[in-house]
Formats: C-alpha cells, structure tokens, sequence
C-alpha cells in the first residue's frame, strides 16, 4: 500500500519526528508494509474459533486459602536498614 506524503507527515508530526528525505521514503515504505501486514491478519478468518476465557469464567486454578504470613517485626528485625515506626525498608538504588 503506498502511503501519502501528507499521511507521512502527520504521523511524523504526532511521532515528534523530523525526516530526511530518505527516511521519508524508507518510513513511508515500512508503514505501508505495516498496515498491508494488518489487513492480512483481519482476513484471516475466525469465524470457526472458540472465543478465548473471558474475566469471570471459572478456570482450574487452586482454592484461593488464607494462610499465615510473616510476622511484620521479624522482617524488619532481619532487614539491615528498616525502620519499625513506619514499618518500611530501605533498599539500595537500582535505577540512575
């Protein structure tokens, strides 16, 4: 499918993306592609397919029981740096 250059343009702009006259072109073609490839996968025909589980259908997963926990103050008593009056844990930074 050959995709317009005003198309082109105003899915750049909502991108925020500033294209060279060969990213146009190469853009312009891998969208194409893109939107042929989806319309191959509406044709498909699923009318013959059972519909997948929907939210509030049963499935075979164990009873869901209440069983006991950690006590709260062994954890904090076994974490290096807790703090029992706000009940919280301070972990090293792992993201810049």
């Amino acid at each position: 499918m050959r995709i317009s250059r005003p198309e082109i343009d105003r899915v750049a702009q909502l991108a925020r993306l500033n294209l060279t006259g060969d990213e146009h072109e190469l853009f312009a073609r891998q969208l194409g592609d893109i939107i042929e490839y989806a319309r191959q996968v509406a044709d498909v025909p699923t009318a013959d397919l059972e519909e997948p589980a929907a939210p509030g259908t049963p499935t075979a997963l164990r009873d869901d029981t209440v069983t006991p926990s950690l006590d709260r103050s062994d954890v904090l008593g076994a974490a290096p740096q807790a703090d029992p009056d706000t009940a919280l844990i301070t972990v090293p930074r792992v993201l810049g």
